[in-house]
């Protein structure tokens, strides 16, 4: 190549890796990218404004907010209202907490594993069944037995009152196994195929190949069915008459309704009472999201979209 060339084409190099020459942005899209930023903000704070309320309506004491006090920080702090719930007869919000500790990860776990093994039999569509069961599993989204007649299952079972009958009839939701089927089909055919070449059956690809590339899916289910189970109070209101079983919204939501009701103590609590119960209800979820925020999008995304 003789030396001409040579200039020439580092010349060409120069010009395309120069950063004056980059392609500049349209004033179409920089108008759209500063509203987009500011409609961001905007729902940033309208989300994250109510939480901070509640935080510091908990710590504001109670003649501030008997006085009309609602502002961001907390005026005349005080932690009253959160000794009063947590200490109130022998520690019992604790016992409370550990019930709902135990029943969110026992129900995430087994409605983990049965809407997967629900949710995979059904991205096949080479299965005969499926033009059964897909329809028949649809269907309960939109038409249910009703209250009455789970509550008359839960004592033909002999589940009330036992933590069976709190976790059992949210076991599967139906939207939940359709999001997973749909991600299950986004798999590649060929690595089931490989699987099964090397000996695998059915079982061993979904456990050994379907299951681990699920991550993201089964990271925002998790998400999902562990809210669902930390939140749940009317279950326990329905089959949970024993009160050491009662999971700690149950509790909360005790609180809430009677609080001033009938002690005295609490009569003067009753203007940030709600405001800590919801601060207590919700802190753990929001330490737990984070750490599973990555999975949540890319689960949403995925398993939401492709077919």
């Amino acid at each position: 190549m003789s030396d001409n060339k040579k200039t020439e084409l580092r010349l060409d190099e120069i010009h395309i890796h120069n950063p004056k020459n980059k392609i500049k942005d349209s004033v179409g899209y920089r108008v759209f990218t500063v509203f987009n930023t500011i409609i961001m903000i905007l729902v940033a704070v309208a989300t994250l404004y109510p939480f901070l309320y509640l935080v510091s309506q908990s710590f504001t004491s109670t003649q501030a907010i008997i006085e009309g006090y609602t502002g961001l920080v907390p005026k005349g702090f005080n932690v009253d209202t959160y000794a009063y719930v947590l200490t109130r007869n022998d520690y019992e919000f604790l016992r409370y907490y550990l019930n709902t500790i135990i029943y969110t990860v026992i129900g995430t776990v087994l409605s983990l594993f049965f809407s997967s093994i629900l949710a995979y039999p059904l991205s096949k569509p080479n299965l005969r069944i499926n033009k059964i069961l897909s329809p028949f599993i649809i269907f309960t989204m939109y038409f249910g037995g009703g209250l009455m007649a789970n509550y008359v299952l839960m004592l033909k079972l002999g589940l009330k009152n036992s933590m069976w009958g709190f976790i059992l009839p949210m076991l599967i939701s139906t939207y939940y196994v359709i999001l997973m089927r749909s991600f299950f089909m986004s798999i590649p055919k060929d690595l089931e195929e490989a699987g099964e070449i090397d000996g695998l059956n059915k079982w061993g690809v979904f456990w050994f190949i379907a299951r681990p590339l699920s991550t993201p899916i089964i990271a925002t289910m998790t998400l999902f069915y562990a809210v669902m189970y930390w939140n749940n109070w009317f279950n326990a209101k329905l089959y949970l008459q024993d009160k050491a079983k009662w999971p700690v919204a149950y509790f909360l939501q005790t609180i809430i309704r009677g609080a001033g009701a009938n002690e005295p103590d609490a009569q003067n609590m009753t203007a940030n009472i709600k405001s800590c119960a919801m601060v207590l209800t919700v802190l753990p979820i929001i330490c737990v999201y984070p750490a599973i925020q990555k999975y949540y999008v890319q689960g949403m995304m995925l398993g939401g979209v492709k077919e």
